[in-house]
């Protein structure tokens, strides 16, 4: 006798939805198993009915084998669903091409915590798997809604932190066109300078004939080398503005020359910078 197991009622992928439980259908159908779904469309869902008999263990097996399809399209559609949702509400006075940026930064901090990833997936997996356990019934959004509200908790704080990034790369950015802004307005003051990194952290400053750039040039960023709160990547950058050289070479040494100071130097000296890694100054760090 054919009994129903599940009723699944989705309003959103309910394509994905129903292609992903016939797969399992009829891996069970496969293994001698009576089995059948039956769709039917209720206001804006869609409901799902699948019945399953031959066997008195198998309807356990099911539920957590439907428990797992839908943990998976929770976390591979659903997610982004309920970003695109969180940052269209939350942060509705960006632009759409704003939201766009956001999102994406959103989904980076998501695709590089895959230990996170996991352990939500353990988790929905068995709030899933103890609600059908004892339920006939699911509509997958109102469970994400009010089963899952840790996991959407998360999900505010990945789009909080994505707003935050993006504001600071769009500070980031605006600040490299003021800077080079200065650059254009002024005439250089050398034809070429190397930046040399010391052991020490501390940047120093050569000509083109290898000799030390002295106060001359940098008086107004001379600073007590025992203040702890220095940042020497603002003092560098300030004093290649000052020179303003036509051309940088960036000496890397050993390897420790910081990514994001050369990055920073080359957004802003553009098609000025060059880079070496074994000549006299970068046997000196």
């Amino acid at each position: 006798m054919m009994s129903q197991c599940l009723s699944i009622g989705t309003e959103h992928h309910k394509e994905l939805l129903k292609d992903s439980l016939d797969q399992e259908l009829k891996a069970l159908k496969n293994k001698g198993l009576n089995v059948r779904m039956e769709e039917s469309p209720v206001g804006s869902l869609t409901f799902l009915a699948c019945s399953i008999s031959g066997s008195e263990h198998v309807e356990p097996v099911f539920k957590h084998q439907v428990a797992g399809v839908i943990t998976d399209l929770i976390i591979g559609k659903w997610k982004d669903k309920l970003l695109k949702d969180i940052i269209r509400t939350n942060y509705y006075y960006f632009d759409d091409d704003e939201k766009g940026t956001i999102y994406d930064y959103a989904q980076k901090k998501l695709n590089l915590n895959e230990n996170n990833t996991e352990k939500n997936k353990v988790w929905i997996l068995r709030r899933l798997t103890e609600y059908l356990n004892f339920n006939s019934d699911l509509i997958i959004d109102g469970f994400v809604r009010f089963r899952l509200k840790e996991y959407v908790s998360d999900l505010y704080d990945v789009a909080d932190q994505a707003v935050d990034d993006f504001l600071s790369e769009r500070e980031y950015n605006e600040f490299i066109q003021l800077l080079r802004y200065f650059i254009e307005i002024q005439e250089p003051r050398a034809d070429l300078v190397n930046v040399v990194l010391r052991p020490d952290g501390v940047f120093q400053l050569y000509d083109e004939a290898g000799k030390f750039i002295n106060s001359d040039y940098l008086k107004d960023f001379m600073v007590d080398l025992a203040d702890n709160e220095i940042n020497y990547e603002d003092l560098l950058i300030s004093a290649l503005i000052t020179i303003s050289p036509r051309n940088i070479t960036v000496h890397l040494g050993n390897g420790d020359f910081p990514t994001h100071t050369l990055e920073t130097i080359s957004k802003v000296f553009i098609g000025r910078v060059s880079q070496c890694r074994g000549c006299p100054l970068c046997r000196q760090q």
